[in-house]
């Protein structure tokens, strides 16, 4: 909460910039107050720079999905190209009220003497939630611990992704494992009448917009990949356990000896996945998986068990 008091009427704005993955150069007055920022902003996501600060400095140069944080007024110039800056002034004594600054365009942001605030062009989705606002400024005043203040501002931004999220990890991804069903974003913005952040969160405003461009953002790709990736693990757990469940001994009497061979490489397959830790399954599962693979190479004939068991 010290990091965000200076520019606390803007939280939540920023905490879309950051959802939506966009670029933000942070100048502050010193290098603490700069990385305290910059570490407040991405939490635990990496930070770092892949090319030289020279060469972002161009209008024509790309802007990644990155936080820069800098302290010198040179950057207001070079960056100024940048959609989103944010200015923080020189830090307030404990008991002072931020400074209720209004968005400005960046094409303000020309001068080293620029005054604090958030130069963007960028309209924020959702309402600000005033009384939260109003409950830390109270705070305040009454010069509440910081770490009580802090807490307050954090269950707010955690409750508020949870939110947006929730109806993204309970939307069904797959019908007939194990095939993961394709995301249709039309579909799932549909579902959001019924089944959206409205039913966890008060905030009102463009919901619909606000998922519309996440999922043009980097993040969101990543975040599909690496749950695609978590649900294809689970399906394939979860059908070595339906596999090892199962009636081995029935299922191979109509079986010819390729589809018998088949489930033994297949079953091999998944154990060494599983052994290696890329599957979420039990050890009693491994154990009944390799108690499998015996059963099913002693029913086949001595050559056949030769080449799947070599000395």
């Amino acid at each position: 909460f010290r990091c965000f008091q200076p520019v606390l009427t803007h939280v939540q704005m920023l905490w879309e910039l950051m959802l939506l993955g966009e670029p933000l150069v942070v100048l502050a007055p010193s290098p603490d107050v700069s990385s305290e920022m910059v570490l407040a902003l991405t939490r635990y996501e990496p930070h770092a720079l892949d090319h030289p600060v020279s060469s972002r400095s161009s209008p024509h140069a790309p802007r990644p999905n990155v936080v820069l944080g800098v302290t010198n007024p040179f950057f207001i110039k070079t960056l100024q190209h940048w959609p989103h800056v944010l200015r923080i002034g020189e830090p307030r004594m404990s008991g002072d009220l931020p400074k209720q600054v209004k968005l400005k365009k960046p094409s303000r942001l020309k001068t080293v003497d620029t005054k604090p605030g958030l130069y963007t062009s960028y309209t924020a989705h959702l309402h600000r939630d005033k009384a939260l606002l109003k409950r830390l400024l109270k705070g305040v005043q009454k010069k509440r611990p910081w770490d009580m203040q802090s807490a307050l501002l954090r269950r707010h931004l955690l409750e508020l992704t949870q939110s947006f999220i929730i109806p993204l990890l309970t939307w069904p991804p797959s019908q007939t494992p194990p095939q993961i069903r394709p995301f249709h974003q039309e579909d799932f913005l549909q579902s959001l009448e019924h089944a959206g952040p409205q039913l966890t969160c008060i905030l009102k405003g463009d919901w619909l917009g606000l998922y519309r461009r996440f999922f043009k953002s980097p993040h969101f790709d990543g975040w599909y990949r690496q749950r695609h990736k978590e649900m294809a693990q689970r399906l394939e757990a979860l059908h070595l356990e339906a596999i090892c469940e199962a009636n081995i001994e029935t299922w191979m009497q109509d079986k010819s000896e390729v589809e018998v061979v088949d489930l033994v490489l297949k079953l091999r397959e998944k154990l060494v996945r599983a052994q290696s830790h890329q599957l979420p399954v039990k050890e009693v599962t491994l154990q009944r998986a390799q108690l499998y693979i015996e059963t099913v190479i002693g029913s086949l004939p001595k050559d056949l068990q030769a080449v799947l068991c070599p000395p």
